[in-house]
């Protein structure tokens, strides 16, 4: 399924995304490991059991890349250019091998590009959901 055209979108327009994702130790330490990021937090088990979480956490980075991929299927598969930046990006809860993370998008504003006339820009608020 296509993801949707500048002209497709409005402000206000809400997206309940129908992929979700349960997250792996595999994940967490795959990508830990090919970013080379070796946050003992994220990839030692031991040092993290001596943490306020008790375990590891998964890297925010990956949650950060899973939220924005369950949401290109319903906005912009195939349609977009590209993207130009990430706004205000935080992480208010802990994500633990074995959540399983849903997404939600809302459309916050839709504007016609200056540089390019035949094309738009699309501003997104997407948001996690730990269930």
């Amino acid at each position: 399924m296509p993801g949707l055209y500048y002209e497709q979108f409005s402000v206000g327009q809400k997206f309940e995304h129908s992929v979700s994702r349960t997250v792996t130790e595999m994940d967490n330490m795959l990508f830990s490991c090919l970013t080379m990021n070796t946050q003992p937090l994220h990839i030692d088990a031991e040092f993290a059991s001596h943490t306020e979480f008790g375990k590891p956490l998964v890297n925010s980075l990956f949650t950060l890349g899973l939220l924005i991929g369950m949401t290109v299927t319903e906005t912009t598969l195939g349609t977009t250019i590209a993207n130009l930046g990430l706004g205000d990006t935080q992480f208010p809860h802990p994500v633990f091998q074995g959540d399983t993370l849903r997404a939600h998008t809302e459309v916050l504003s839709v504007r016609a590009s200056r540089s390019r006339p035949s094309a738009g820009l699309v501003e997104f608020e997407h948001t996690a959901v730990n269930r």
